[in-house]
């Protein structure tokens, strides 16, 4: 995304931004971190960790986690904790480091991009309409009415669209833009006789073919990106006489913006919130968003009217895996809603029920009347399992057969989804406990059962071949001995003395390459080579944080350790070389070579006898 912006050189804006900015304090701003010597350290925001190993590096300014791998830039960083691309990493780091982008020539903006524009300017138009027009100010008391205050107003940007046909549209295409433009962008809609002429090869715009607004006579609630960049708006009717003939909220369709499947309303806002508190409180509107917030409860956001999706999910687990839900829950339906419940629960996440909402009231008419008892409420939600526990019960007799079967088919069910097994067990035992039924028979069942359709989400980080992975293949174990090595001469190249050139074929060429150039103390020539430069950074850090953690085990350990590393790869070879030998003579019909091989096997299989 780099050519959105007409740099005089792209990479000199880039390093601008680097020598303004520093990565600790960027970094900072979202992970707690541990001045550790030279560096600095916290837990990684990308994966679960009991340890911290995730490693901020002033003087390199780089960031690396040495648990999942995850690692790179300020630019990185930034695209990978606020899930953006990197021309929005662009803006924010811009915004911080005070470097004013140039924007490119008008006439060669991207599609995506006129779309953002066409957006933002029709929120300021709905804002403007809310404060301004005498419908704009019914639908202001509307709002007000409900304990929304002129700060909500400001920061949700609410507005109004006005009751005409085509009051947007021509606003917008007085700005330049054109009509198939603000369709595109989800704001105007083309009337179904006309859809057909479009295919035939006419124009939209010609009179009496033009684009109609898709939002007339509703309150507005813009919904933004990440990043707050407006992508798309809910609008919803307010005048008690049109309730009843049309859709109460209708939203923005599918666009090059706005997809629902990966936006939560009020994400902007509440993803630090989030990750400060651990938890997210997921609603259903967005009201009950905009109240929360308003009162304090700013780790909230809502679904938009659609159920949980795979890539609300990834969003989520970026902040936290603690969710507290208020929305209706349909346990024996198959829901949309349910789905997604326990898509949730089979990739781990810790799902808790917020009791009062069962009572009929929305989260935004309770924190209105209020919000300390939605306080006490968010402190006492219940489990998920205790919620199923519940219902189930409930609705069955636990005492006759048949009962104690329908108990046990939605309890089983939710129990198998869990990913850990020290959690089923103790739900197994509750519903043992429950029905009166003997634990064995209970966990017979249970493996009877497979949940079906678990997603596999997306990683929080790319999975790309890494050092810093475990990986117990033979491969992986050589790797991982080579860059140990490596580790210890970047920590003191004299502990490469300890290694023979009878050694040297034991590595791989890169290896072999950058241990003659640390041997040599060349470290100017590799941190400049580009095959090696992310590789050499990455390990220096490594070095640096061991021989700050392992500083009093001194020299001698150290030799111990590379002598270690050698004979394990030594190992490695000869068991490498015998499965050769192996595989050939199976496949060899020459008795006199079959022999020859033979002596070979034997020889190398007294060596490996020896060494162990």
């Amino acid at each position: 995304m780099k050519d959105e912006y007409n740099f005089f050189s792209v990479d000199s804006q880039i390093e601008e931004i680097k020598n303004r900015l520093n990565i600790v304090d960027i970094v900072g701003s979202y992970v707690k971190l541990t001045k550790t010597g030279a560096n600095y350290r916290g837990a990684c925001p990308f994966h679960s960790e009991k340890k911290p190993s995730f490693f901020v590096s002033p003087s390199r300014q780089m960031w690396k986690c040495f648990g999942c791998g995850a690692g790179s830039s300020i630019f990185d960083f930034v695209m990978k904790i606020e899930g953006v691309e990197f021309g929005d990493a662009l803006k924010i780091l811009a915004s911080k480091a005070g470097v004013e982008l140039k924007k490119e020539n008008p006439k060669l903006k991207t599609e995506r991009q006129r779309l953002y524009e066409i957006c933002e300017l029709a929120c300021s138009f709905f804002e403007k309409q809310l404060q301004s027009s005498s419908w704009g100010a019914k639908a202001k008391d509307y709002l007000l009415k409900r304990g929304i205050k002129e700060d909500s107003f400001k920061k949700w940007r609410l507005g109004y669209s006005p009751d005409t046909w085509q009051g947007l549209s021509d606003f917008l295409v007085g700005r330049g833009y054109r009509r198939d433009e603000i369709v595109k962008a989800g704001l105007a809609v083309v009337p179904i006789a006309v859809q057909s002429r479009i295919h035939d090869g006419e124009a939209i715009g010609k009179k009496g073919k033009n684009p109609y607004d898709r939002f007339r006579g509703r309150i507005i609630f813009p919904i933004f990106d990440l990043n707050s960049q407006v992508i798309g708006f809910g609008g919803r009717v307010f005048k008690e006489q049109n309730q009843k003939e049309i859709a109460k909220y209708i939203n923005t369709p599918q666009t090059l913006l706005y997809d629902k499947s990966s936006t939560l309303y009020g994400m902007n806002y509440a993803k630090m919130p989030v990750r400060k508190s651990n938890q997210c409180v997921l609603t259903e509107g967005y009201t009950d968003v905009i109240m929360c917030h308003q009162a304090g409860f700013e780790n909230t956001v809502a679904s938009s009217g659609t159920a949980l999706t795979p890539r609300h999910l990834n969003i989520l687990k970026r902040y936290s895996d603690n969710l507290l839900l208020a929305f209706d829950m349909d346990v024996a339906g198959d829901s949309a809603t349910k789905r997604g419940i326990n898509l949730a629960e089979s990739q781990g996440f810790n799902i808790k029920i917020i009791n009062s909402y069962s009572k009929g009231e929305d989260p935004a008419e309770i924190v209105f009347k209020n919000p300390q008892g939605w306080e006490k409420s968010l402190k006492e939600a219940r489990s998920i399992m205790d919620y199923y526990f519940d219902f189930a019960i409930s609705s069955f007799d636990k005492k006759s057969p048949e009962g104690k079967k329908e108990i046990s088919k939605i309890i089983l069910t939710a129990i198998s989804r869990l990913p850990n097994k020290i959690e089923q067990s103790h739900w197994a035992q509750k519903l043992s406990f429950e029905i009166n039924i003997r634990e064995e028979a209970i966990l017979a069942e249970l493996k009877k059962i497979k949940p079906a359709g678990q997603y596999q989400p997306e990683p929080l980080v790319e999975k790309k071949p890494t050092a810093y992975l475990k990986d117990f293949t033979v491969e992986g174990r050589v790797k991982l001995l080579e860059e140990k090595i490596i580790l210890l001469a970047l920590k003191d190249p004299s502990n490469l003395n300890s290694i023979e050139n009878v050694h040297y074929p034991l590595f791989c060429e890169k290896t072999r390459n950058l241990l003659q150039d640390i041997k040599k103390a060349d470290f100017a020539d590799i941190s400049q080579k580009q095959d090696y430069k992310e590789f050499f950074d990455a390990l220096s850090l490594k070095a640096e944080v061991e021989y700050e953690e392992d500083l009093p085990a001194g020299r001698q350990a150290d030799v111990q350790e590379i002598q270690l590393c050698l004979a394990q790869l030594k190992d490695i070879k000869l068991r490498n070389e015998l499965s050769q030998i192996e595989n050939a003579i199976k496949t060899e019909n020459d008795e006199q070579k079959r022999e020859e091989l033979m002596k070979e096997f034997d020889k190398k299989a007294k060596l490996l006898h020896l060494k162990s």
